[in-house]
């Protein structure tokens, strides 16, 4: 036979059945949806605030706002070098990688279509008289040295290019330059990584929220003071942001609770992020062009071009052949200089020309994303978070304060425009 309830216990429970009949039904079952909508919509709020906009919109520099990674991009670019690339490969073993024996036939097929035009216009700008009085017999001699010298050349060139490649290019300022002046492409190296946590983030606001808002609804009914719902609004905006944020890298290593193990979400999915973000890496910001491009226009340029023109200038004489003496006659040692600098130059400036072929750097790509994805899949979890925490600790507590400020709006809200004002 059952025990019969304390007294005081089932007088409590009357009271409250007795206030629960009395009750506005939807009156009260508002408070949970709208604690619910709260955490949702701030979560959302915090994530939108995070990526745009991408400029500054506004009157700058306090009224207004901007995206804190579009905002922060150099700032983010450095982490990324700093905390994830050198974990993966170094600039020099990277190029290794690229084959630059393979970029040197890419160079070498890409202009020797051109060559004999080129030859022209090097030629015609040191005497154009000289160079069209010369016979056609002569000129295809010249023609035929030229090609015969530039894949030696061009492979010197490569060789000592690789020994040199950190002298040639400051790696920090290629990548941030690329993400500083792309925000879109900055964020989506968050975005597509971590597409599912945002995603978690948003869909958990409202889970989380409703279930605080249950707890809010009982002390509403017990206590209706009217600071209890916009106090309740301010807690459930700061903790539903505070918690995704921690359930996403939180427990950095899996752990058995009861039949379940426990694992931050975002580290769950390893091998997954490896191969989307190594992906974006290798095809949008380090690839064969950009390398390229650095060298020739980066903060170290002159290194790369005097090495050009090292290598190309002596090639001139020798390729000059069968009009070389005559050449000499009749421009003189100072205008055979100046041709042969203008030879250096015009190779800087074609340089590039070779790594517009998609399918090349594409192929090259392929190669150095294997080897990132198989170092990242590697990863112990505490570096490994390094590539999508940083997106949420720069101002993470500001976007957590932004979030319980509007669920504390939402809270005045409710009390004026359901209750009445309390």
């Amino acid at each position: 036979m059952l025990s019969p309830l304390p007294a005081d216990f089932a007088d409590g429970a009357l009271r409250l059945w007795h206030l629960l009949l009395h009750l506005d039904f939807f009156k009260y079952a508002s408070i949970p949806l709208v604690a619910g909508v709260v955490g949702w919509s701030t979560n959302w709020v915090a994530i939108q605030l995070t990526f745009l906009p991408l400029r500054f919109v506004g009157w700058p520099p306090w009224l207004g706002w901007q995206g804190i990674i579009p905002a922060k991009a150099g700032k983010m670019a450095a982490i990324f070098v700093d905390t994830t690339m050198v974990r993966l490969g170094t600039l020099p073993e990277l190029f290794q990688r690229m084959e630059p024996d393979k970029i040197a036939r890419q160079i070498v097929t890409s202009i020797t279509p051109r060559l004999e035009g080129m030859t022209d216009r090097i030629l015609e700008q040191a005497d154009a008289g000289l160079w069209q009085n010369t016979p056609d017999l002569v000129k295809q001699q010249v023609y035929r040295r030229v090609q015969e010298c530039l894949p030696d050349l061009v492979d010197d060139l490569m060789e000592d290019a690789s020994h040199r490649i950190e002298e040639l290019i400051d790696f920090k300022h290629m990548i941030s330059s690329r993400l500083v002046g792309d925000p879109a492409l900055l964020n989506r190296l968050f975005l597509e990584s971590g597409a599912e946590e945002f995603k978690f983030i948003v869909r958990s606001g409202f889970y989380f929220g409703f279930l605080f808002g249950l707890v809010q609804l009982l002390v509403w009914i017990l206590y209706p003071a009217w600071w209890v719902l916009p106090l309740f609004g301010l807690v459930v905006g700061y903790a539903t942001n505070w918690i995704a944020l921690n359930v996403i890298f939180r427990p950095l290593e899996p752990r058995r609770v009861g039949p379940w193990t426990v694992h931050g979400i975002f580290l769950r999915r390893q091998r997954e992020v490896a191969r989307i973000w190594c992906r974006l890496v290798t095809r949008e910001i380090v690839t064969v062009r950009s390398i390229i491009h650095a060298m020739l226009h980066g903060p170290n340029s002159a290194a790369t071009r005097a090495m050009i023109r090292r290598h190309i200038e002596p090639i001139v004489w020798k390729a000059a052949g069968p009009v070389k003496l005559p050449a000499q006659l009749a421009l003189g040692p100072r205008k055979m200089e100046l041709m042969a600098r203008y030879v250096g130059e015009m190779s800087v400036t074609v340089s590039t020309a070779p790594f517009d072929d998609w399918h090349f750097n594409r192929e090259r790509s392929a190669i150095v994303e294997e080897l990132l994805r198989q170092r990242m899949e590697e990863l112990p979890s505490e570096e490994f978070q390094d590539l999508l925490r940083p997106c949420f600790q720069e101002d993470e507590m500001k976007l957590i304060l932004m979030g319980a400020g509007l669920g504390l709006l939402a809270g005045v809200a409710q009390l004026v425009f359901v209750f009445g004002g309390g």
